[in-house]
């Protein structure tokens, strides 16, 4: 089994090098300090195990994890004790707490190697809307939504947001000009923003409030939004009353 390590702290990830490096059946396919680093090493190095820390700067590790197609088996390292539930939510084979102790990190690599004999997939892929909640703590919207183009990946903080377009199972995000596909139901991308920013105006149109600058009456119980850069959405009678309620 390869496993990679996943911390923006050198000396947890010389502990899990040491303690990998006593797993006989285990070699190390890299170490990676921050989420951008770990997707490339996920991609070119395919491991089956993941030891990934949750806060790191840039990415996340539950953003790190909305960002896969294929997940490998993962395994949360942190200091951080609030986030298991939603470790174990996202499908996490084992939530181990710093600092890590031998047996414990041997315990969780055992129940890798158990889920992996029993044929099960290593992480069965949650849906993006999922990995993206995990990723804020409770309560709290939004504040980003992040983009996978090929090996790059786009950071498109929610106030940049002008609109979004459904495109069957993708929604395209259009931000300052240009525009992002991200496979997700627009559905499930609305629901994590901000609904006193953003609107379902039509049930293929999500509009940023703040980009608006007028509405018109199209035809009978019909309008159009009329945006401050001149781009102009459908705005359905539901849409419009959600509009109403807001402005």
């Amino acid at each position: 089994m390869r496993a990679l390590i996943v911390d923006d702290e050198a000396p947890a990830r010389a502990l899990l090098r040491e303690y990998l490096a006593a797993e006989p059946d285990v070699d190390l396919a890299g170490e990676c300090a921050n989420g951008f680093e770990a997707l490339k090493s996920i991609a070119e190095r395919a491991p089956g195990l993941v030891l990934l820390d949750v806060q790191m700067p840039k990415l996340d590790g539950f953003e790190v994890l909305e960002l896969l197609e294929h997940p490998p088996a993962v395994v949360f390292v942190t200091a951080y004790d609030e986030y298991a539930l939603r470790a174990f939510e996202v499908h996490a084979v084992d939530y181990v707490m710093k600092p890590v102790g031998r047996e414990r990190l041997a315990a969780a690599i055992a129940r890798v190697r158990e889920r992996l004999a029993a044929g099960a997939p290593a992480s069965p892929a949650p849906p993006a809307a999922a990995l993206a909640a995990a990723a804020r703590p409770p309560g709290r919207h939004a504040e980003r939504v992040l983009v996978k183009d090929g090996a790059r990946v786009h950071v498109i903080p929610a106030d940049k947001l002008d609109w979004i377009e459904a495109k069957d199972d993708y929604v395209e995000i259009h931000s300052e000009g240009r525009a992002f596909l991200k496979a997700q139901p627009i559905s499930e991308l609305a629901a994590g923003l901000d609904p006193d920013r953003f609107v379902r105006i039509h049930r293929s149109w999500v509009l940023n409030v703040e980009r608006l600058e007028r509405l018109e009456l199209y035809a009978r119980d019909s309008r159009v939004a009329i945006l401050k850069d001149g781009k102009e959405l459908p705005v359905s009678r539901a849409g419009y009353a959600r509009l109403r309620e807001l402005l």
